[in-house]
């Protein structure tokens, strides 16, 4: 019915234009707006799409209003507390923190802290005091030689490559006035990592880019030149991602310029390849074999491995292979099924990988159970935001905390979750020289930098109202969890037992469905 309305339309309006041209000589612009409607409706009634094909014209406004549907939504029609990934009031208050502005809230929460799932810790009418101090923690294994200081908080990894130079160049300024560290993500050190100076943990992925060979291969000496800068603290190898894991990724021969394709040692014109899997092991014991031989090459540095938790055995096998081999990691970072990425496949982000408090609560138990908790530090990735989110964390068992979305609010992201068109509209998830100009570097890293402090200051507070000294006294206990029509429970209550000290190696006291798994596990394959 639309389409003859259209060319009624057409028809009649020709025959306006042309009387209220003759009429009033000085609005034949008019006709000009004619010719284009109406080759844009005829056009429309031969395209592909259904809409358009049956309403010509007008069916684009369709396209329009879906085009700007998250901003809409964002901005006009969700509550404080039901956006996601992060909600409205979480975004405020990272800007109001960067902005170096009070994030105090008038009138009372807006959380509905009677609805199921609500994480809440109780207050002590003792309130104490937290040293500065615990900002900071060490890290350094019994086989390290070279240990790192590090912040609690940390810009967790995020290649040059998904975001601007400008964006990597802001955060990495951001870490340097504030002293903590900036994980580089696997597409290598850039020339705007090392420009200021900020504490560098360098990220080897799949495709070993920056220390990579031509075809693909690990190539040592390229590692131990770049290993070996002052700039670069600690090394980080990942074995997957929560937003993605076992997935690997491709970055399009047409986004790689010639920037990138020298940072990440890859051929102009060529579709840039990060593998599922690592080449240089396929084992357990290879895996330690491997992290061995990144220590020494890097002069005693602290080395770690990062990883979405799986299937739960596998990482019993490592846990075995550590046991055998007798080399351990300096630390172990645990991302959660709820990390974000540039891209990915939308069934990999919603289906794949655990949950971060569990896989934490795991991680943890499993290191205690083998008896090498105390040797290696645990490091949490997966919506870090809030100082609370730090306390939840730490309770369960982490050392530090890395965010990367968060220190993306404090440079400008407003969440429009473009990332993967190279049309960011802040100019941070982009390689368009246009749309990252937008960044003000000095500017941004000062928001990093005082974000960083507040958020830190907020965990501390919060442990010190809880009637605690140090966040190392957290532990399960102190997190409520409302569950469905009964009172609260705690952590402790809600995960399945705790292990004791090596009771997985003395095979003493193990809960059933830990030995089922224990039994299961290798350390020779996976």
């Amino acid at each position: 019915m639309y389409r003859r309305h259209f060319f009624l339309f057409v028809v009649l309006s020709l025959f306006f234009f042309i009387f209220l041209s003759w009429l009033i000589p000085s609005s034949s612009w008019l006709l000009v707006v004619w010719v284009m409607l109406t080759g844009l409706g005829i056009y429309d009634l031969h395209c592909r799409h259904n809409v358009l094909n049956n309403y010509p014209v007008i069916g684009h406004l369709r396209y329009l209003l879906e085009f700007i549907r998250p901003e809409l939504r964002q901005y006009f029609f969700e509550s404080e507390s039901s956006g996601r990934p992060f909600n409205r009031e979480q975004r405020e208050i990272i800007n109001k923190r960067a902005d170096g502005v009070s994030d105090a809230m008038p009138f009372g929460t807006v959380n509905d802290i009677e609805n199921a799932g609500y994480d809440l810790s109780y207050h002590s009418l003792s309130p104490k005091q937290v040293d500065e101090s615990y900002r900071y923690v060490t890290i350094s294994g019994p086989q390290c030689s070279q240990p790192y200081r590090s912040s609690r908080f940390n810009i967790s990894s995020m290649s040059f490559g998904a975001i601007s130079g400008k964006a990597i160049q802001a955060l990495n300024l951001g870490a340097k006035q504030g002293g903590f560290a900036q994980v580089t993500g696997e597409g290598g050190i850039s020339p705007y990592h090392k420009q200021h100076g900020g504490d560098l943990v360098w990220q080897i992925g799949t495709g070993y880019f920056g220390c990579r060979t031509k075809d693909g291969g690990f190539d040592a000496a390229k590692f131990e030149h770049s290993a070996k800068s002052d700039q670069v603290k600690m090394i980080e190898l990942k074995l997957s991602q929560g937003a993605k894991p076992a997935h690997g990724g491709l970055l399009p021969a047409s986004k790689i310029t010639q920037e990138i394709a020298e940072t990440r040692d890859v051929p102009m014109g060529e579709d840039c390849l990060s593998p599922p899997a690592h080449k240089t092991f396929s084992t357990p014991e290879g895996l330690l074999q491997f992290i061995q031989q990144l220590r020494e090459m890097s002069g005693g540095k602290p080395v770690g491995f990062k990883l979405c938790i799986g299937y739960k055995h596998e990482f019993l096998g490592i846990c075995k292979a550590m046991l055998e081999t007798k080399i351990l990691p300096d630390f172990i970072t645990i991302d959660g099924a709820e990390g974000g990425t540039g891209a990915a496949p939308t069934e990999f982000s919603d289906r794949l990988g655990l949950y971060i408090n569990e896989a934490l609560n795991f991680v943890h138990n499993a290191l205690l159970g083998v008896g090498l908790r105390e040797d290696i530090k645990l490091i949490v990735s997966g919506k870090v935001a809030m100082g609370y989110d730090m306390i939840v964390k730490k309770a369960l068992g982490a050392d530090l905390f890395h965010a990367a979305r968060p220190y993306m609010f404090a440079i400008g992201c407003i969440q429009s979750r473009r990332c993967h068109t190279n049309n960011c509209p802040t100019g941070i998830a982009t390689q368009d020289e246009r749309r990252s100009r937008a960044i003000n570097v000095t500017e941004k890293a000062q928001r990093v930098h005082r974000y960083h402090d507040a958020t830190l200051s907020s965990f501390l507070d919060l442990t010190a109202a809880m009637g605690l000294t140090s966040p190392d006294e957290l532990t399960p206990e102190h997190i409520e969890h409302r569950v469905v029509d009964a009172p609260t429970v705690t952590y402790k209550e809600l995960y399945f037992p705790g292990l004791t000290k090596g009771c997985l190696v003395d095979q003493q006291n193990v809960p059933t469905h830990w030995q089922k798994l224990w039994d299961k596990a290798s350390a020779t394959q996976f």
